[in-house]
C-alpha cells in the first residue's frame, strides 16, 4: 500500500463521517449526492443505436425536482407519507423516480419489475399503498401512473419539497402473507457510514478517482440498492446502465462503459465462466495454452518462470478485452453460493472477485476485502463493516452455528401479512439471519448454508446442500441441480436427495449416463456427504425472483409423492409439429432462429440441428438462454412469455412459439 494513495483514499472516505452529524435522513443523503460534484456523470447509458449517452449529477438534480413537482400534483388527493409502489426496470429514470417520490412526501415501496400483476396487487393491498408507478399496462388494485404519463406533465416550479423518510423493501411472500421491511433514513445513513472502514483493508473498493459501476443488479433488491445505487451515487460515482440483461449487452456495457466495478449474483458469474471457457475453447491451441498458464499464474499455481509470457500484463489485457474489458478493479458476488471453479477462473483472468453478504432485513453488512488471491479463494464473506457486530450462536464445543448480526442498519419496522410491527430481535439486539456460519482466527466469516435448508442425518451429522450441489454442477446433460433433505413416501428418515433438471427431450440412454456420472462422483465423497436418492425432473426447477431454487416447493412435492419426478421410463418429448403452418414461413423463421442461436453460443450455424437442445446438446447455460430469448424478442419484434423460459428447448420450439406469437 503506498502511503500517499492510502492517505488520499482515507481522506476521501472520512468526509462521509460528517453524515453522522446531520439529522441522518433520506434528504441528507440526497443533498450530498447532488452537491458533491454536480458536473460529474451520474449515469452512462446507451441509445438504440448503441451510442453512449451521459447524465450529470446537476441534470439528475433538475430531473428529480421536476418529477417530484409533477408527482406532488398527481398525488394532491393522497395524504402525506402514504406508500407509493415503484415497479420499474433499472434505467437512469429509476433513481429519478425513487428520489422524486420521497421529495414529494411519499414512501416508495420497491417492487420487482418482473413480478406478475396478481402478486404485485398482493403487495399493494397488504402495504396499504395508494398508487403505483410502473410501465405495465394493466389493472392494479390502486391507481397506476406510467412513467411516460408523468414525464409528459408540466412541472410546477413553485413546488416546495416535503420529504418522506422511509423506504420499503419486499423480502418474501408475494403470495399469501407478504413480508416487507421498512427502513428509515437513519438506517440507510448508517449503511453509508458502514463504508468508513474500507480503506483499512483495500484501496480498490472506493477511492477518489473515477469509478464506473455496472447497474445490472435490480435496484428493488437490497444488494443492488445498497451496493450499487446508494453507495456509489453517494460518493459521486458513475452508474453504467446496460441496454438489457442479455449476456452480450452486459459484456458490451462493461467494455464500452469502461466499468471498474461489477457486482452480481452467482448465476451471472457462473454464466460468465461458461462464456470464458467457450472463448478459450475457440482459440488456437497455442493461445489456449497461453490463457491456461495465465490463469494458473494469477491464482499462484505456477511460478513466473513456468508461466513465461503468460505472466505478463500484455497477455492478460489481450484476453480481458474479449470479456469484461481492461478497467475492472473490483468484483463482488452475493446472494448465494459461488462455485470455487468460477471464483478461480474469474480471479485467474485478473478480475478480483470477492464474496459479500447481506439480507433484506439487515442491509449489506460485510464483504471480503483480501488483497491476496489465496485468501479470497477460500470463499470468505470477510469481516463486519464499521458499526456492525457479528457473532455465531453455536452449542458448546462446536465451531459453527447461526450467524447473528447487530447494527444500526437493521430495518426499523416490518409489515407481515398487512400488519405493521417492530423488528424481531434477540434480547441483546441481534438479528437472527438463519444462515449457518463459522469464523477463522482472523475474524473472517464463512457461510455454510441456510439453517432451514440444513439436512440433519439420523446420526446427527449436519449436511449443507450448497456444498453437495457444487460436486454435481458440471455433470453433462444437467440443466440445473439442487440438493435438499426430504422424506420419501413411506420412509421415516430424511435423506440427501439430488433433484436433476433435464430437458423434456432427453432419452432414457442419456438419463442412464447422467446417473452413471453422478454415481462416479458420489463414490468419491465422504460417507456423510453422499447423495442417497437421485430424482429426475423434466420441468424447469422453481426459481425465486433472486434466482435461487425454491427448495421448500420441491421438498413438499417429493414428500407428497408427486408424479412430476420421473426415472428411466420417462416418456420422450414428442417432435414439434408444424402442420397447418406455411412451410415457407416456417423455414424462413427457423433459419433466422438458428442464426441467432449461433450468434449467442458462438457456434457455426451448421452445428445447430433444429432439434438440438440448448443445454445438453449445445452447451448453453441459463444466462445465455435468457440472452437468447431477448435476442429473439428483438429480432422478431415479439415478447416470448417468461413462463415459457426453460420450456422451449431447441430451435424448432422457438420457431413454433414465434409463429404463434406473430399469428396472435
Amino acid at each position: 500500500m503506498k502511503k500517499d494513495n492510502y492517505e488520499s483514499v482515507k481522506a476521501f472516505m472520512s468526509e462521509t463521517a460528517k453524515l453522522a452529524d446531520s439529522a441522518m435522513t433520506m434528504e441528507d443523503i440526497y443533498t450530498t449526492i447532488v452537491e458533491r460534484n454536480p458536473d460529474a456523470w451520474s449515469a452512462i447509458y446507451f441509445d438504440e443505436s448503441g451510442s453512449v449517452k451521459h447524465q450529470t449529477y446537476d441534470e439528475f438534480r433538475n430531473a428529480v425536482f421536476r418529477t417530484a413537482s409533477k408527482l406532488s400534483d398527481l398525488f394532491s388527493s393522497i395524504a402525506p407519507r402514504t406508500i407509493v409502489g415503484l415497479k420499474l426496470k433499472n434505467s437512469p429514470r429509476w433513481p429519478v423516480m425513487f428520489w422524486a417520490i420521497l421529495m414529494s412526501g411519499h414512501i416508495p415501496l420497491l417492487i420487482d419489475a418482473r413480478l406478475p400483476i396478481e402478486n404485485t396487487n398482493n403487495l399493494l393491498r397488504q402495504s396499504k399503498a395508494a398508487a403505483i408507478i410502473c410501465n405495465d399496462e394493466a389493472e392494479f388494485a390502486v391507481p397506476n401512473y406510467r412513467v411516460n404519463d408523468v414525464a409528459n406533465r408540466d412541472p410546477n416550479y413553485n413546488f416546495n419539497p416535503d420529504w418522506a423518510d422511509n423506504v420499503i423493501f419486499c423480502s418474501s411472500g408475494t403470495t399469501g402473507d407478504a413480508k416487507m421491511m421498512i427502513y428509515a433514513g437513519k438506517n440507510l445513513c448508517s449503511q453509508i457510514l458502514a463504508s468508513l472502514s474500507m480503506p483499512e483493508s483495500t484501496l480498490d473498493l472506493m477511492y477518489p478517482g473515477p469509478i464506473r459501476i455496472l447497474a445490472m443488479l435490480p435496484f428493488h433488491h437490497i444488494f443492488g440498492f445498497v451496493a450499487v445505487l446508494l453507495w456509489y451515487s453517494y460518493y459521486g460515482k458513475t452508474l453504467v446502465y446496460p441496454s438489457s440483461l442479455a449476456t452480450g449487452d452486459l459484456l458490451s456495457a462493461c467494455r464500452n462503459g469502461k466499468c471498474t466495478h461489477i457486482y452480481s449474483v452467482p448465476l451471472f458469474w457462473d454464466g460468465l465462466a461458461q462464456t470464458i471457457n467457450r472463448t478459450i475453447a475457440s482459440l488456437k491451441p497455442s493461445k489456449s495454452v497461453l490463457v491456461s498458464k495465465m490463469i494458473a499464474f494469477n491464482t499462484h499455481k505456477i511460478s513466473k518462470r513456468e508461466a513465461g509470457f503468460a505472466s505478463t500484463g500484455i497477455a492478460m489485457r489481450a484476453f480481458q478485452k474479449k470479456v469484461l474489458g481492461t478497467h475492472v478493479r473490483y468484483c463482488i458476488s452475493g446472494g448465494g453460493f459461488l462455485s470455487p471453479k468460477t471464483q478461480a477462473l474469474v480471479n485467474g483472468l485478473g478480475y478480483n472477485l470477492y464474496n459479500g453478504f447481506g439480507m433484506t432485513e439487515i442491509g449489506v453488512v460485510c464483504v471480503d476485502m483480501s488483497t491476496r488471491v489465496e485468501a479470497r479463494m477460500k470463499g470468505s464473506i470477510g469481516r463486519p463493516f464499521y458499526g456492525v457486530e457479528m457473532k455465531i450462536d453455536c452449542k458448546e464445543g462446536e465451531t459453527q452455528g447461526e450467524l447473528l448480526v447487530k447494527s444500526p442498519i437493521t430495518h426499523l419496522e416490518e409489515i407481515i401479512g398487512g400488519k405493521r410491527g417492530k423488528t424481531n430481535l434477540t434480547e441483546d439486539g441481534y438479528f437472527r439471519t438463519g444462515d449457518i456460519a463459522t469464523t477463522d482466527n482472523h475474524g473472517n466469516y464463512f457461510l455454510k448454508g441456510r439453517l432451514k435448508d440444513t439436512i440433519i442425518l439420523s446420526n446427527g451429522e449436519n449436511v449443507f446442500p450448497d456444498e453437495i450441489e457444487y460436486y454435481f454442477k458440471d455433470v453433462h446433460g444437467l440443466n440445473n441441480v439442487v440438493c435438499l433433505g426430504a422424506k420419501l413416501p413411506g420412509q421415516s428418515e430424511e435423506k440427501i436427495v439430488l433433484v436433476c433438471e433435464v430437458d423434456n427431450s432427453v432419452t432414457e440412454e442419456a438419463i442412464a449416463k447422467i446417473f452413471a456420472d453422478i454415481k462416479a462422483i458420489n463414490d468419491t465423497l465422504a460417507s456423510e456427504k453422499k447423495v442417497q436418492e437421485n430424482l429426475i425432473d423434466k420441468r424447469p426447477l422453481p426459481m425465486s425472483s433472486s434466482m435461487k431454487v425454491k427448495r421448500f416447493v420441491l421438498k413438499e412435492a417429493i414428500e407428497k409423492g408427486s408424479s412430476d419426478f420421473v426415472g428411466l421410463d420417462a416418456p420422450a418429448k414428442s417432435t414439434v409439429s408444424f402442420e397447418g403452418y406455411d412451410p415457407e414461413e416456417v423455414q424462413k423463421t427457423l433459419k433466422k432462429v438458428i442464426k441467432c442461436f449461433a450468434k449467442v453460443l458462438m457456434l457455426p450455424e451448421f452445428k445447430i440441428d433444429p432439434e438440438a437442445v440448448w443445454t445438453t446438446d449445445l452447451g448453453g447455460d441459463s444466462m445465455s438462454y435468457i440472452e437468447m430469448c431477448q435476442v429473439l424478442d428483438k429480432e422478431f419484434k415479439v415478447h416470448i412469455p417468461e413462463e415459457q423460459y426453460g420450456v422451449l428447448a431447441n430451435a424448432n420450439d422457438f420457431t413454433k412459439q414465434i409463429l404463434d406469437l406473430k399469428k396472435d
